[in-house]
């Protein structure tokens, strides 16, 4: 299991959106982002490494199988919108690749089974671009 950082501001946004959830619609939806929540290790947003996804991060992530590749930005859930790579953070991918870095490799459980993708590039990430406040 890899290491997983969160910027403090993203920590605080984050436990607040499990906690709206949880009562709106049950703890099942945020189990997954719940737990990522309590093992990762919380960094002050000036100090988090560049190579480490935060919210309103764009990466690139390539499937081990198949070798297919998606760009996608990690997003609070009312920013989500498929079509233009915008994945939420309770989605399943959102959640796995929050707080990992370059390289690492993420499980993703499908319907038809568990999908492995290594995480390929940081486009950009809001804290290394100065954009604290994302």
């Amino acid at each position: 299991m890899n290491n997983i950082y969160i910027t403090d501001r993203d920590y605080l946004r984050l436990q607040s959106l499990v906690q709206l959830v949880h009562i709106t619609r049950g703890p099942q939806i945020i189990k997954a982002l719940s737990t990522v929540l309590k093992r990762a290790k919380v960094i002050a947003s000036e100090q988090i490494q560049k190579d480490i996804i935060t919210m309103n991060s764009r990466v690139r992530i390539k499937e081990l199988k198949n070798s297919e590749e998606m760009e996608i930005k990690i997003v609070y859930p009312k920013d989500a919108h498929l079509p233009k790579g915008r994945i939420s953070v309770l989605a399943p991918v959102g959640t796995a690749v929050l707080g990992c870095k370059v390289g690492d490799e993420i499980d993703w459980l499908l319907p038809q089974g568990t999908v492995t993708y290594k995480i390929e590039e940081l486009i950009y990430q809001p804290e290394a671009g100065g954009d604290l406040d994302l």
